[in-house]
């Protein structure tokens, strides 16, 4: 009984987190459907996010709608010309100059959040939510641009979030982040190798 009245109490956390585990293994292969499957997900981790009182994370979602609308795009059409049609985008290193900027981003996102999260809500947990917000926000700009080193930003941020969730008391998202950060190590990997591939061709 007391696992069936969890499920009933859990069950949009528990289907998000299953949809965020296919999104991961779509992400990987660079399927753009990765993309319509992220936007279904996070739509239902606003409502998780907010209940947790994680805000910072929830306000992260709705980026996400707006940049996976972006990234669905960019992915199909952001390559190189080809009889006057844009190719599928490639995967690339960043530039050493976005590098810096990016970092500069996200220390200002850090603190900015952080303040507001502070001053303007109840959360219990402002510098870690945060933290992992704020590189959130860069790694899913890079990633709906194909830069490759978001898998390596993803990696801290999912570790750190599998703290963060227990914590809270969500367990399954505890366990799906869990499984993201293996993943993530899985998806540069991956990534490096077609970009290998691509460069070599």
């Amino acid at each position: 009984m007391l696992v069936i009245q969890w499920v009933s109490e859990n069950y949009i956390e528990l289907i998000a987190a299953a949809l965020g585990l296919l999104a991961i293994s779509l992400q990987i292969r660079q399927n753009v459907w990765y993309w319509l499957v992220s936007i279904i997900m996070v739509s239902m981790y606003i409502y998780v996010y907010i209940q947790s009182k994680l805000y910072a994370d929830m306000s992260l979602q709705v980026y996400y709608l707006v940049v996976s609308f972006y990234g669905w795009y960019y992915w199909l059409h952001g390559g190189k010309q080809k009889d006057k049609q844009k190719s599928e985008a490639p995967v690339r290193k960043s530039p050493e100059k976005l590098k810096l900027i990016l970092l500069s981003i996200s220390i200002v996102l850090f603190f900015f959040i952080a303040w507001i999260l502070i001053n303007f809500t109840d959360s219990d947990v402002p510098w870690w939510d945060s933290f992992t917000t704020s590189l959130s926000f860069v790694a899913t700009w890079m990633l709906a641009k194909k830069y490759i080193e978001n898998w390596l930003i993803w990696i801290v941020v999912d570790a750190t979030s599998v703290g963060i969730y227990i914590y809270k008391g969500l367990y399954p998202t505890t366990i799906l982040f869990a499984v993201l950060t293996v993943l993530a190590f899985v998806g540069y990997l991956a990534w490096l190798k077609d970009m290998k591939k691509e460069s070599a061709s």
